[in-house]
Order: C-alpha cells, then structure tokens, then sequence
C-alpha cells in the first residue's frame, strides 16, 4: 500500500507555469510501485493520461497533447514525483490525479493508487 498526495494545482493565466507535486508515503522506487503517473480530468469528459515516469530507469511517457510544454521528474530522496507544466492553455483545465503502478510502465495500464487531485484552471 502506498499513499499518493498531489499539490500545487492553482489558477493562473494562459501562458503561466505551474510545478505539480505528488509525494508517496514510500520509496517510489518499490518495485509494488515505480511507475508514477499523472493524469486529468476535466468536466464532462473522460480521464485522460497525461504523463508516467518509471522510476527504475527513468523512462517517460507523454501525451501528445502535452509534449514540448510538461515534463516528469523525480526526486528519491523526497519520495516525490513532479509535473512541470509550462504555456499553459485553457484546454489544460482539469482534476489532476497522480497514480502508481507496479511492473510495466505506461499510462495505459491500469493504476493501482491513486490521490485525491489537484485543481488547475487556466483563464485565457
């Protein structure tokens, strides 16, 4: 069992930067646990991935939609994985959720943790 805390969600204009924060309560490079990822979801509509890190590797994984402007990173030390999310649009505008998985890696499978999210609203 591992507990996921997301912050720094905020409102902030388009253009804007935000940095993302998702702390485990264990190492998040358990092997029960070393793919963290980040997904959203905005108001009628479904969840979406947005990016994954395989902790073990260092391995990446990004939406299409975010490429070039989020990236994923990690600190071991503190347990934590971050979303840098930089020229921000409206259209960013969601729940975000961080999760984690064991074993393969990819925003495609199904995640065994999740958080309670995130708010980021984006005002053009």
């Amino acid at each position: 069992q591992v507990q996921l805390v997301e912050s720094g969600g905020d409102s902030v204009q388009a253009g804007g930067s935000l940095r993302l924060s998702c702390t485990a309560s264990g190492p998040i490079y358990s092997y029960s646990y070393n793919c963290l990822g980040w997904f959203r979801q905005a108001p009628g509509k479904e969840r979406e991935g947005v990016a994954a890190i395989y902790t073990g590797g260092l391995t990446t994984y990004y939406a299409d939609s975010v490429k070039g402007r989020f990236t994923i990173s990690q600190d071991n030390a503190k347990n934590t994985v971050y979303l840098q999310m930089n020229s921000l649009k409206p259209e960013d505008t969601a729940m975000y959720y961080c999760a984690a998985r064991g074993g393969y890696c990819s925003m495609e499978y199904e995640y065994n943790y999740w958080g309670q999210g995130t708010q980021v609203t984006v005002s053009s």
